[in-house]
């Protein structure tokens, strides 16, 4: 796609309000590929005003017509799938295999599920003598993250149109030209003016003033437990809605009745998948102590069949980290990682043989890892498996759940029913059971750091509604 040079505010393209821009760089050639405005305050302001002033026609419009708007969405995306493909690979370096699959088919099912669930959400109830009615929150703004750039835009915006809200969007600025592409859908789905709204710009100015703006009734934010524990300062101090998705530190926990082999492969190609810059990756992998050692070998081996290359062929199962900074980043986890004294087992610190440009790292598999070392502890965001071993169930649970974070992990048994016993105990928001599938109707979210709030399904949608009773 040609980038825009402007803000989508108020239902068209206008001028930034400054000149400046950033450059959008694509990480496997480190090349410049376009530019987008460098938002400010004055852009995020015209931008909440257009989406004010649309909330009382958006909110009075019947369900069934934002249903059917949401449904023109997903297919204005369902139709540009390949672009989307071609322009995450670019400017995220996912593998174009990897970018059909996910990033541009996922937000196409979360878009689809929304425009059912808008058409069939019980607004309004009757409990004894009151009706009680969900209502929009109001004005929503989104601030999402590098990542899953679409992903993360569709699972914010989606339920705050099925919920009759408005949104202005701030996307990351590493990827924004996606976000660009979403919004000619959004446009080309016929969502009236001033329902949606993007600014582009840098999370410190343009993501600042809009976490801070006054005039917004719910903040979404998907990035970093850092920021996430500023903004919800913030909002805390403005008696504001918030929800949070952040960190993750997921336990895959594969008890001694699993398939080992099959456990392993599964689970590294969890932490693999989008060179491991996902939050709730499962990058411990917790192994009893006799099947310990033959774990670490299946993992080693399997992450072998990962190597680094071009992400725009089609045979690349690994491509680059988003910029320098993150490789820079990663890097330092894999060296502070043998200074705790864990054992690489494959990979290791510095450039992957193979490409000559890109920041790519080398797919690294630790051993020996303690539950307390940083690595085991702390979000590398980067392709990293740390294996540890437990002794017993009780150890395991320990282990598991021995981190800050509690956004996802696995669970992996002879059984369904002695998997879910264990993830029962696991103190996180989402556990996979034996390999279970990606469903978009299911909540997904954290406890303890790992946020406030849930996205997908009929609970993402909850939080973009307040509720009022009426008695009779």
């Amino acid at each position: 796609m040609q980038p825009h040079d402007g803000m989508f505010i108020d239902g068209g393209w206008r001028p930034a309000v400054g000149t400046d821009v950033i450059d959008v760089r694509n990480p496997a050639t480190e090349q410049v590929i376009g530019a987008v405005p460098a938002g400010t305050a004055e852009d995020v302001d015209a931008a909440v005003q257009a989406a004010r002033a649309a909330l009382p026609g958006w909110a009075a419009t019947a369900p069934g017509e934002r249903a059917a708007r949401i449904a023109a969405l997903r297919d204005a995306l369902a139709a540009r799938q390949e672009e989307i493909a071609e322009t995450v690979t670019a400017e995220l370096g996912s593998p174009i295999g990897f970018s059909r699959k996910v990033h541009a088919g996922v937000p196409v099912a979360v878009a689809g599920s929304y425009a059912g669930i808008a058409a069939e959400f019980p607004f309004e109830e009757r409990v004894g003598n009151s009706r009680v009615f969900q209502e929009p929150v109001g004005v929503v703004g989104a601030i999402t993250p590098w990542n899953y750039p679409l992903h993360q835009i569709v699972a914010k915006a989606a339920p705050a149109l099925a919920a009759g809200c408005t949104l202005v969007l701030k996307p990351a600025e590493d990827t924004p030209l996606v976000a660009q592409l979403f919004a000619e859908a959004v446009q080309q789905a016929g969502v009236p003016a001033g329902v949606f709204n993007l600014v582009t710009g840098r999370g410190t100015v343009a993501g600042a003033a809009l976490a801070g703006h006054p005039d917004l009734d719910l903040i979404s934010f998907t990035g970093s437990t850092a920021v996430g524990r500023r903004i919800g300062a913030a909002a805390g101090g403005a008696v504001k809605r918030v929800a949070l998705e952040l960190g993750g530190k997921s336990a895959n926990v594969i008890l001694p009745t699993a398939d080992l082999a099959r456990a392993v492969r599964t689970g590294v190609a969890n932490v693999m998948g989008n060179s491991g810059q996902t939050c709730s990756a499962w990058t411990r992998m917790l192994v009893h102590t006799d099947q310990y050692d033959e774990a670490v070998e299946r993992a080693a081996a399997a992450v072998a069949t990962y190597v680094p290359g071009d992400p725009r062929q089609d045979t690349t199962r690994l491509g680059p980290l988003v910029n320098a900074a993150q490789r820079d980043r990663v890097n330092g986890y894999i060296v502070r990682g043998t200074e705790e004294g864990a054992t690489v087992v494959a990979g290791g610190p510095g450039a992957p043989d193979g490409p000559s440009t890109g920041y790519y790292v080398r797919p690294t598999v630790f051993a020996e890892v303690g539950p307390d070392m940083t690595i085991a502890q702390e979000e590398i965001f980067g392709p990293v498996l740390s294996l540890l071993r437990y002794q017993d169930t009780e150890d395991a649970l320990r282990i598991a759940n021995g981190t800050v974070y509690g956004l996802a992990g696995a669970v992996w048994a002879g059984s369904e029913e002695e998997a879910v016993a264990f993830a029962r105990r696991m103190e996180t928001g989402q556990v996979d059971i034996n390999g279970g599938r990606f469903n978009p109707l299911a909540p997904f979210g954290g406890y303890k750091q790992s946020g406030v709030g849930r996205e997908l399904g009929s609970h993402g949608l909850a939080e973009f509604l307040q509720t009022k009773s009426l008695q009779l």
